[in-house]
């Protein structure tokens, strides 16, 4: 029978006892991880959100060491996820220590139990490093929680919101909160909506980003913003990626690119050193957009490991071999990336990586295998002169052992099937290094890029991004070559956050909607409240957000931000725990004026 904490005050969680408390009487509270009966004597683990202790309940003559019949007896009830209380003393461990353990010089010998919570048999053991499959151990996730290494990483995320609203604050940033009932303004990811029972057929937007809102800071006065806010997107998920999702929220005033890289190094820079010890050197290197998509097939590109992109067409140009040649005609490149001592690659595992790099839209790869003796196998060789294939083996930098893998096609193609083939050939390979940090700033985005789906011009990043100043007459004359102050940083090929310098110019604005085919009236309707503030003095302004989660998912070497999230949702979007989204009573429905059609096509399925 669970018993009263009252008369007890815990004076120690588990790890802050040590050999200087020896001699000392202390009350310790916390799960019973496992205990072990040898007879006389129970060793009892005793775990807290700090670590583990051992416990130790003996009998014997000696009354000075022992604990009496009655508490004994509760010591041998004792299973594990039992909530207890304990008062003994720290004694140091004869002969036994164990150095795994940041209190293993050290046990508490006990005079008092008390049995605070009792628990079932939990579906899973409670242990680090689980085996339990994620599906389990998030429908049970109260219980994942105490795993050490989970409470570990979800601590860490403490530690680094604490350190950022310490360096932003330090900094003249001011901490506001901005709406979460917003307006919907469709321009991007879906939004996640909520009925208004008060404007019945009125719908608030959950917010993608506070956008607009910071921006109006700005307008404001208030010079500089920061918020760790919350955000919603409706969209597909993957291991970085959650319907709600927490970021690290800024704007500026008075600024231009530099100013804002410079604040955000300085904080990524305090932040991973006061956290996780890692030096970041500033510096940190910058690349254009179109260097990385040159180089590494990515906008986001992990620069821990080599295979580099290089560009063949002009190599290749006027070969025998019509994939090529037919994708060099139609305005697109060939490409190559070169997998370094891979040359005897089976054939098995080539033709995986040819269907890997379909999966991006490849329509097959191209393949040399140069042997150790300096042979080649080839997928294309008899369709080349020896020359031909001389000459591309050597502008690949192909040397005896190595295996060259081409793609063939319009360049957005290309760049991505290779940009993702070198990725899963390091994975193959075991390159990314966790303990490795290699950050990266990507520069000079595109300002805009071309919906095949939509037939118009779309802003990559948003459209109150301002586009470089010596690029702004191509707007009416080229703007798919307009190239923004827009600025991602990227940590081992995740982008960690991304930001620009806003537009402030009311003609610039004005062409930047026209462009993306937003009228005035559609304009005014989706933005109006910014744009009329506008009208009243604004400074110039940029900013950034960071992914919080993201950030601290690559701090704790984390495989999936749902390590990083207390209570994550799953793929579909739902929490198992929870079971949200749930259906809810008709009365609600009611009273929000919604009814609920079947889908017909869904039902027949």
């Amino acid at each position: 029978m669970a018993e009263s904490m009252k008369g007890l005050k815990r004076t120690h969680r588990c790890t802050e006892l040590s050999a200087a408390n020896v001699g000392e009487e202390v009350t310790v509270m916390g799960w019973v991880q496992k205990n072990r009966n040898k007879g006389g004597i129970i060793f009892v683990d005793l775990r807290d959100r700090s670590g583990i202790l051992q416990i130790i309940f003996e009998q014997g003559a000696d009354l000075s060491r022992a604990v009496d019949a009655e508490n004994f007896a509760k010591a041998e009830t004792l299973r594990s996820e039992f909530v207890i209380a304990v008062v003994g003393k720290v004694e140091r461990r004869e002969g036994n220590t164990n150095a795994a353990m940041k209190t293993g010089d050290i046990e508490v010998r006990a005079t008092q139990l008390r049995i605070l919570s009792e628990s079932e048999t939990p579906p899973f053991p409670v242990e680090a490093d689980s085996k339990t499959k994620e599906e389990l151990r998030l429908k049970y996730r109260y219980l994942d929680l105490r795993r050490p290494d989970l409470q570990e990483k979800i601590m860490m995320r403490s530690r680094v919101a604490a350190k950022i609203r310490e360096f932003m604050t330090n900094e003249g940033f001011l901490e506001i909160e901005t709406p979460i009932l917003n307006k919907s303004t469709p321009e991007g990811a879906r939004d996640y909506l909520v009925p208004s029972r008060v404007h019945p057929g009125s719908f608030y937007a959950l917010p993608q980003s506070p956008q607009l809102f910071k921006q109006l800071l700005m307008c404001s006065g208030y010079d500089r913003y920061f918020q760790i806010a919350k955000c919603f997107r409706d969209e597909d998920l993957r291991a970085d990626r959650q319907p709600e999702f927490t970021q690290l929220d800024m704007e500026l005033s008075f600024v231009d690119i530099d100013d804002v890289i410079e604040v955000n190094e300085r904080l990524l820079q305090y932040v991973f050193k006061d956290t996780i010890g890692i030096d970041i050197q500033l510096p940190i290197q910058r690349m254009t957009w179109q260097e990385a998509m040159d180089r590494y097939g990515s906008d986001k590109p992990d620069t821990r490991f080599g295979m580099e992109l290089v560009n063949v067409s002009d190599v290749v140009k006027g070969c025998g071999f019509g994939v090529f040649t037919g994708a060099l005609e139609n305005g697109g490149s060939v490409r190559g990336i070169n997998a370094k001592g891979q040359g005897e690659m089976p054939r098995k595992k080539i033709d995986a990586l040819v269907e890997f790099a379909k999966g991006f839209g490849a329509k097959g790869l191209a393949y040399i295998a140069i042997q150790p003796d300096g042979t080649l196998k080839s997928s294309f060789a008899k369709f080349m002169t020896e020359e031909q294939m001389a000459a591309l083996v050597k502008a690949m930098g192909g040397e005896n052992g190595d295996l060259l893998l081409f793609a063939a096609d319009k360049n957005k193609i290309v760049w991505d099937v290779l940009g993702n083939l070198r990725l899963e050939i390091a994975r193959n390979l075991d390159l990314l290094d966790k303990n490795q940090y290699n950050f990266l700033w990507v520069t000079e985005f595109p300002l805009l890029e071309w919906s095949e789906e939509e037939n118009r011009y779309v802003a990559m990043h948003h459209p109150f991004t301002m586009p470089m100043e010596e690029d702004l007459e191509l707007l009416d004359t080229d703007p798919g070559k307009v190239r923004a102050k827009a600025y991602d940083i990227v940590l081992n090929g995740t982008e960690l956050g991304g930001g620009s310098v806003r537009i402030f110019q009311n003609h610039i604005q004005e062409k930047m909607f026209e462009i993306i085919g937003l009228s005035k009236e559609t304009a005014n309707e989706r933005f109006g409240f910014l744009l009329n503030a506008f009208k009243y003095g604004v400074p110039p302004h940029a900013g950034l957000a960071f992914g919080l989660d993201r950030m601290v998912m690559l701090m704790a070497k984390a495989d999936s931000i749902r390590e990083v999230i207390a209570f994550p949702k799953v793929k579909d979007a739902s929490c198992l725990m929870t079971d949200a989204p749930n259906v809810v009573d008709a009365v609600q429905l009611e009273e929000l004026g919604i009814a609920i059609v079947a889908d017909e096509e869904k039902m027949k399925d």
